[in-house]
């Protein structure tokens, strides 16, 4: 199929949904995140990490799956908030000396530079459990089991069979070469995982949503997922380091396998095209309103950052 771009009306639409989705989240983490705790510097660390700068993907991803069938905004807070807890606690110890050992995220200090190493390791084991607490806490609109199949979503999705499996795998794939399938494996289950499950606890708020359709979001969201490493190593390629606000190449200087290294820039590209392509074609099997989420794939393969 080609790709046709969403006009200018549904360009500035979807910004100002994506605007408005990010400045509701961010107003719930910090609610949810200020409650008073003994652990003060744990808990500036935490709000730290979770509110400063990023642009706020997956919760996103929630909020307009669930949109998609009608569920009350109110209803996908929490798991927005979920999903996006495991996000920073996965960059946070991304960045750890024994790991990527990164001194800038989101444009400022890394929580291990801007506090220190210990609280940083517990900041990201205290949103990780943090994460799970907001999905079992009551949820409006939302009954008992649809909760417990989202614990089960995030948890699987967060664990060995998602991105810390991922995590490790590329871990072991860094300063030797590897095949194309391989690197596929590990960004699908380092960077898709959790962008595959911000969908899934979309559609889980939902009542009566067919198989048929779960089946388009999950190819939907594996394009998406994947999408996003490619344009991420790209980025690491083409961006720089104001913009990104992140060290440009690192990926580079860490001898990590990327598209790039593998395709080249311009099949890295090609495989962009090929995936964007890819989304759409799953969301045309949608029968709803897939507008907003078109708009969102044309703005995660355009992103500079």
């Amino acid at each position: 199929m080609s790709i046709s771009s969403p006009s200018a009306s549904q360009q500035e639409e979807f910004q100002q949904r994506f605007s408005a989705l990010r400045q509701r989240h961010d107003a719930y983490m910090q609610t949810v995140l200020s409650v008073q705790a003994h652990a003060t510097r744990l808990q500036q660390a935490m709000q730290y990490s979770a509110l400063l700068g990023g642009k706020r993907v997956r919760p996103f991803l929630v909020y307009a799956t669930g949109e998609l069938f009608d569920v009350p905004v109110e209803s996908l807070d929490a798991p927005a908030a979920a999903v996006e807890c495991i996000h920073a606690y996965s960059l946070i110890h991304d960045d750890l000396p024994a790991m990527d050992d990164d001194t800038l995220r989101r444009g400022q200090p890394t929580c291990h530079v801007q506090f220190d190493e210990a609280t940083a390791i517990l900041a990201g084991d205290a949103l990780q459990s943090f994460a799970f607490s907001l999905l079992a806490q009551p949820i409006p609109h939302i009954s008992p089991a649809q909760q417990l199949r989202m614990v089960h979503v995030l948890a699987h999705s967060a664990g060995l069979h998602g991105m810390c499996g991922g995590q490790m795998l590329d871990i072991a794939a860094t300063g030797r070469s590897i095949q194309t399938a391989e690197l596929e494996q590990v960004h699908q289950l380092k960077t898709g995982a959790l962008l595959r499950a911000s969908v899934q606890l979309g559609a889980l708020a939902a009542n009566d949503v067919s198989e048929q359709v779960r089946s388009a979001l999950d190819e939907f969201a594996d394009a998406i997922g994947l999408a996003f490493q490619v344009q991420d190593d790209i980025l690491d390629v083409t961006g720089d380091t104001q913009t990104l606000g992140k060290t440009q190449g690192s990926d580079q200087a860490l001898h990590k396998s990327t598209y790039p290294a593998l395709l080249g820039l311009a099949g890295s590209q090609a495989l962009l095209r090929q995936l964007h392509e890819k989304a759409l074609h799953a969301l045309a099997l949608i029968p709803y309103n897939t507008a907003l989420l078109e708009s969102f794939t044309e703005y995660l393969v355009k992103r500079d950052r």
